[in-house]
């Protein structure tokens, strides 16, 4: 089975107009799968970046519309065009309290409106020092599992990324890695199907460089990166090429 590895950008918090005109010029003429950008940026982005180019937002909530102060739903999300999202980040189960099953019915919503989505699962340092790694990452998905069909899952992408190697400096070891993203995919063949394991891209994302990407990239479960901090910085660049 050949999965097309997939390269998204997290800029978290960060950026601003002038940020985004200097960077999409380094930009232009490479093709990535997803930049996710904050809200405010999204429809500037739009106008600046190749079309062959995907924005992906870092979140969305479950409505389409109504008094939900402070929130984004997806039609508003496609409406300024944006085809990705991402959901269930660390930093939103960690700060924002978002359980397994909220982060579960928002890959629902927003898989119903039509938009694609990375979903982030991962340990704590304690939990995968206490050999529970497996456990917390099947615990994440299998919220999802039960709450979406086999077809909606052509349109997810999965992204594994250890909490204790977010924004840390520390990284997974190509084996680490590989040892999670094989396990993911044995869960996903037992859960769903083995079509759908053999099909769905499994990522890494967790202080990746444009030194330890060539070497991440050739485990053979890891079908790509989800980028933080380097996404920030035009060496991002070597990353989507490795």
């Amino acid at each position: 089975m050949t999965r097309t590895f997939f390269v998204g950008g997290n800029w978290k918090m960060n950026g601003s107009k002038d940020f985004i005109a200097d960077l999409s010029k380094s930009f232009d003429g490479q093709k990535t799968d997803g930049v996710g950008a904050p809200f405010v940026y999204l429809p500037l982005l739009a106008g600046v970046l190749r079309k062959d180019w995907s924005l992906a937002a870092q979140n969305c909530y479950v409505k389409d519309s109504g008094a939900y102060t402070g929130e984004i739903s997806g039609q508003m999300l496609l409406d300024v065009g944006t085809k990705w999202v991402i959901l269930g980040h660390s930093e939103r189960r960690s700060l924002f309290h978002e359980s397994d099953e909220f982060v579960a019915e928002k890959t629902k919503y927003a898989l119903s409106k039509g938009l694609k989505v990375i979903l982030c699962c991962g340990e704590l340092l304690e939990e995968r020092e206490a050999g529970q790694t497996q456990a917390v990452v099947d615990r994440q998905l299998l919220a999802v599992v039960k709450s979406i069909s086999p077809a909606d899952w052509k349109n997810v992408v999965v992204a594994y990324e250890p909490v204790w190697a977010i924004g840390t400096g520390k990284v997974a070891t190509p084996e680490q890695a590989q040892e999670v993203h094989a396990a993911i995919r044995a869960f996903l063949a037992k859960n769903i199907s083995q079509a759908v394991a053999d099909e769905t891209r499994i990522i890494y994302g967790g202080s990746v460089t444009p030194d330890n990407s060539p070497v991440l990239k050739g485990q053979p479960d890891v079908d790509g990166f989800l980028v933080g901090g380097a996404s920030l910085k035009p060496s991002f660049l070597d990353i989507c090429n490795a």
